[in-house]
């Protein structure tokens, strides 16, 4: 008798659980739909993202590939250039392309063309490319004797504090500015200061030249 009444005990606190779970299903219902519909939104999107994030460097890397190959053939063929420009401007690797074109300017004793190629990097992303450009640059103004420019993209960089491009090439190119423009003081503490601070690197080495070349004129 006890273990028939315990039994039906049991069986309906059973039944009165699943009740109460299929009244709660009922009622939240919707609110279940919504949300599942929220998560397969979500899902969705991020799948799309991801496939246009990998088409994207699939894309890159081709233009990059491009890039390198053409400008490999410059030398020989300097036709190939209109092709190159074809490739220059924004995204990830194109505006390696206004480097390349640049530098092969300079080969060709062309700085106002080289000039006109780097003035065109956007300064949007400011990243290896972009302060690569800009010393490129500055360096075709020490070449033309725009000194002061050329000071002035040195400090604005030196200001940023940047990691992303070698302190001692920036240090270097502005003193030999300075060093252009008649500054022999403010050339020697660069020097000094690329001479103590990168001993060990190859501007660290020419730099001690220097040192010692412009303290023998004083």
């Amino acid at each position: 008798m006890k273990k028939e009444m315990r039994k039906r005990l049991k069986e309906d606190e059973f039944v009165s659980t699943m009740t109460k779970l299929l009244d709660l299903a009922k009622k939240w219902s919707r609110q279940l739909l919504i949300a599942t519909g929220v998560v397969a939104v979500v899902v969705l999107v991020f799948l799309v993202f991801r496939m246009i994030k990998a088409q994207e460097i699939k894309k890159d890397s081709r233009t990059l590939a491009e890039i390198i190959e053409i400008s490999a053939q410059l030398g020989e063929d300097p036709g190939k250039v209109a092709e190159l420009e074809a490739l220059a401007g924004g995204g990830k690797f194109a505006r390696i392309a206004y480097l390349k074109l640049a530098a092969f300017a300079i080969e060709q004793g062309d700085p106002e063309k080289a000039q006109s190629y780097l003035e065109k990097v956007p300064s949007d992303k400011k990243d290896l490319t972009y302060y690569q450009a800009q010393d490129m640059l500055a360096q075709v103004y020490t070449q033309k004797g725009e000194y002061d420019k050329a000071i002035a993209i040195y400090e604005a960089i030196r200001e940023k504090d940047q990691k992303d491009y070698a302190p001692d090439a920036i240090l270097f190119h502005l003193a030999e500015a300075f060093e252009g423009k008649g500054e022999r003081d403010s050339a020697l503490e660069m020097y000094k200061k690329v001479k103590d601070e990168y001993p060990q690197s190859f501007y660290g080495f020419d730099a001690t030249k220097k040192v010692t070349e412009l303290e023998q004129k004083k």
